[in-house]
């Protein structure tokens, strides 16, 4: 017989054989059923998102209905330079700042904490009616809510006002009281996104894979511990996206909530850009300033975003891109 010979590849590089990528529209071809149930958002973002923001170059023009967008005269950076000399503009942007950080810094664990303890539970009737009634809010407008704290918080007939009569104490005017004020914000807003944002939380929780649990049990792991060594880390990678996406909303205080619990006697600590951008383009009219205040806040939402993406990227190694 023959001797038979080994053959090293490795001597041989030119003889491996090369595996051809698909180029990306043959790609998009084969798996074409998955992106037409993608087309309608798509569509929808194209419309409401992305065509819209041609109206960006109004931040840098002298804008008047008669002229247009287009035959508007160009004014430059004249409407940025007007907001940073504005003699309340940091005092704004300071109290953005605070209420979005406090927002994200108590109200983002609240829907990690409700979803691990609706984990727990063993009664699935129970679970079920303890989830719809905590995202029910969620579809309630801000306009309601705000009605009912009204109705609540009142010192003229409104129960808690009268409990705390009852108790032989002083009544209290919450509302348009600046004591208060962060206590509601921060408060009404948990309450009313705590049930929604748990749901992203329990499907990312039904992932996690039960073995995980059972060697935890086997290795003398209590509840606490499956929930603090398994769970936690299972869903951590949904915890940072949200975080990072979070992050780009820092800017953002909730223009709706604000503008409505907002009184004379809170504007020091109240003012936000939301409110600040919705006043000046609606009420006063100044198209050209509201955009050039608008873009700005996105600018730095975006840039906070980017920032937190790429230390994730580098810290936890998950990231959005």
């Amino acid at each position: 017989m023959p001797q038979q010979t080994e053959i090293n590849i490795k001597s041989y590089p030119n003889k491996v054989p090369k595996i051809k990528k698909k180029s990306l529209w043959k790609r998009i071809w084969e798996h074409r059923v998955f992106y037409f149930f993608l087309l309608p958002g798509i569509i929808w973002f194209v419309i409401f998102s992305y065509i819209p923001m041609y109206g960006i170059t109004i931040a840098f023009k002298d804008f008047n209905f008669v002229q247009g967008i287009l035959g508007s005269p160009w004014a430059g950076l004249k409407y940025f330079h007007q907001f940073f000399n504005y003699y309340q503009s940091k005092e704004i942007i300071r109290n953005t700042i605070v209420i979005s950080l406090m927002k994200l810094l108590i109200g983002f664990p609240m829907p990690i904490i409700l979803a691990l303890l609706l984990n727990e539970i063993r009664i699935s009737k129970f679970k079920k009616t303890v989830q719809t009634i905590s995202y029910l809010p969620h579809f309630i407008s801000w306009v309601v809510v705000v009605t009912l704290l009204q109705r609540l918080l009142t010192p003229y007939g409104g129960p808690v006002n009268e409990l705390i009569a009852a108790m032989g104490l002083d009544r209290i005017q919450f509302l348009g009281n600046i004591n208060y004020f962060y206590q509601l914000i921060i408060s009404s807003d948990i309450w009313k996104g705590v049930g929604w944002g748990a749901i992203i939380y329990l499907a990312a929780i039904s992932g996690v894979d039960t073995q995980l649990y059972e060697a935890a049990k086997m290795d003398g792991a209590n509840r606490f511990r499956q929930m603090w060594h398994v769970t936690l880390p299972s869903i951590r990678g949904v915890m940072v996206i949200l975080f990072i996406l979070a992050c780009g909303g820092i800017m953002s205080a909730g223009y709706e909530q604000l503008l409505l619990m907002n009184t004379p006697a809170t504007t020091s600590i109240g003012n936000v850009l939301d409110v600040y951008v919705i006043k000046a383009g609606l009420e006063q009219g100044r198209f050209s300033y509201a955009t050039a205040v608008g873009l700005f806040q996105g600018i730095i939402g975006l840039i906070l975003i980017i920032a937190a993406n790429q230390i994730s990227k580098k810290v936890n190694e998950t990231s959005l891109w």
